[in-house]
Formats: C-alpha cells, structure tokens, sequence
C-alpha cells in the first residue's frame, strides 16, 4: 500500500516583491510584484505531488478571490483538498520581500487559518502507513494550537508516522516550550539551525541536533547553504547544498520536506533522504515563488 501523505498547516497567497536594491525607508523602491499560493502546508503538498506522492492539504480559506486561486493551484497539481471555508473571513495572505540577496522577509496575515477547527480535521480518513506533517504555524496560533496536537494524537492512534517543521524562529523564540508536548508526540523533526537553536538553546548545530534526537526518534537540521545534517537513533548523516543562482529562498524548507518525506517514510538511510531533500530545495530557490509553479487564472 502506498502512503499518503496529510499536510496540515496556513493556507495563504503570497503577494512577492523582489528588490534589487536596499529598501529606501519613508520613500520609494523599486520591485517586481507577484502573486501565488503559498503557506509551508501548501507549498509541501505541491511539491510532494508534483514529484508523484499523494497529498491531502487540511486547512482553511476564506470566501474570497484569493480562496479561489488556492483551490485552482491545488486542482492543478492534483493535490486532495480537505479544506475548511470559513464564511466572512478572508484568506490568508503573506507580503513577502526579497532582497537583492535572495533572502526574504515575510509579513503574514494568517486570516481564515485562525477560524480551523478540530472538528474540521479528515480523520476518518486517516490509516495506518500514512503520513501527518504538521507546521509548526498552526500550534503557534493559540486559536488552532488544540487542532494541531488533536490531528497528531489522531494520527497516531490510526498508525501514522508524524512530522513537524517548527516554521519559524522569531514567534517561537517567545514561548519555545509551546512546541514540548508535540516533541513528545512526533516520530521527525524537521527545523533549520535558527529553530533548533531556538528549542534548544544551543548555537552548535551539530550539539543541538544531538540534544532534539534525545527527544524526537528522527532529527533533521537545515543549514542552507552549508548543507543539512540528521540524527536518527545514535547515527548522524550529513549532505551538501546544491550549487544553484539563488532567485527566491521562499519556501526552500518545504521543498526540503517534499524530498525528504518520501524517501523517509520507506526508511531509506538518512543520508539518500538528506540528498533528495537537498536537490528538492535547489529546485526551489531557482525560481520565483514558493511551490513547483503557478499559472494565473487570466494565462
């Protein structure tokens, strides 16, 4: 039987403005506008179906343009939709600047998302050899936090493998303990080195992977351009990033955790899971946006 994979997380469109120069604070700067889906779920789901494997995205939208768009891109990758319309919100969006470096900075909206309730989870969908990955965004938002550890107890008790990705440094580094009791529950851990350092209290890379494999079966720590390192049971595996012109490092982890997942969830050894991951990300940082793609509905 082949596994599924369910994504749980933020459903957003991201409205991208790359810069080729230093922000002019007060005054103008010049800047390539787009738009498309995003949110780290979203982005994984594509990815993950984009590269053959069956993805359910669990979310929410609102009753808006914006809902519509989401729905298109998902339908054209094939991705399951499990999503909630949350009547008279609006859907999430994220601002995201990227500099002339390729390095972005985001300034999410989370709109509807904060309107999912466990009631709204696919549960009765859920079966032993699937696959749950979590995004740390939904545990958080206080108003979603009961939700995501409801569907990673869910999961488990159907015989799914779990996963979660902390999502982000900044809002976590205010309450790192909020993410404990999913650690408890979660069979990989898929942070970057500001996130691992965050939950540790580490700066070593290397010593915090050590310290979050005392707690989780499967660690994985991003080091962008360094690479990525991985710890399960006593072992540790490493791999290089790809060589690539960085456009647009948006959503490089998801991508990361498109390629890693698959090979993962079979047991393959950490290392071919680490290099899989890797060629993933370099495909997304290449482009513009964070998923596989995106036509507009006017092309």
């Amino acid at each position: 039987m082949t596994a599924r994979f369910f994504l749980l997380g933020d459903v957003m469109v991201d409205v991208t403005a790359i810069v080729g120069e230093p922000l002019n604070y007060a005054s103008d700067t010049p800047a390539k506008v787009t738009f498309q889906p995003g949110g780290a779920a979203v982005n994984t789901a594509c990815w993950l179906a984009h590269n053959g494997a069956g993805a359910t995205l669990i979310g929410a939208i609102g009753d808006d343009p914006f809902a519509n768009i989401v729905t298109e891109n998902l339908a054209s990758f094939n991705v399951n939709s499990a999503l909630t319309t949350i009547k008279g919100s609006t859907t999430g969006t994220c601002i995201i600047i990227v500099d002339e470096r390729g390095e972005r900075t985001m300034l999410p909206d989370p709109g509807a998302n904060a309107g999912l309730a466990v009631e709204d989870l696919p549960t009765s969908s859920f079966r032993a050899g699937d696959h749950l990955h979590l995004s740390g965004y939904t545990l958080m938002n206080a108003s979603t936090r009961a939700v995501g550890m409801s569907a990673l107890h869910q999961a488990r008790e159907a015989g799914m493998t779990t996963s979660l990705d902390p999502a982000s440094a900044a809002p976590l580094s205010h309450d790192p303990a909020m993410l404990d009791a999913a650690l408890l529950t979660i069979d990989l851990l898929i942070a970057n080195e500001a996130e691992a350092s965050v939950l540790t209290g580490i700066i070593d890379p290397r010593l915090a992977l050590a310290s979050l494999a005392g707690r989780v079966p499967t660690v994985v720590v991003k080091r962008g351009h360094l690479g990525s390192i991985a710890q399960r049971a006593r072992v540790q595996r490493e791999t290089d990033a790809i060589t690539v012109t960085v456009v647009d490092t948006t959503g490089a982890g998801d991508a990361f955790a498109a390629g890693f997942l698959p090979p993962w969830i079979l047991g393959r050894d950490l290392a071919k899971c680490l290099a899989q991951a890797s060629i993933s990300a370099a495909r997304a940082v290449a482009r513009v946006g964070a998923g596989p793609g995106f036509v507009s509905p006017e092309q």
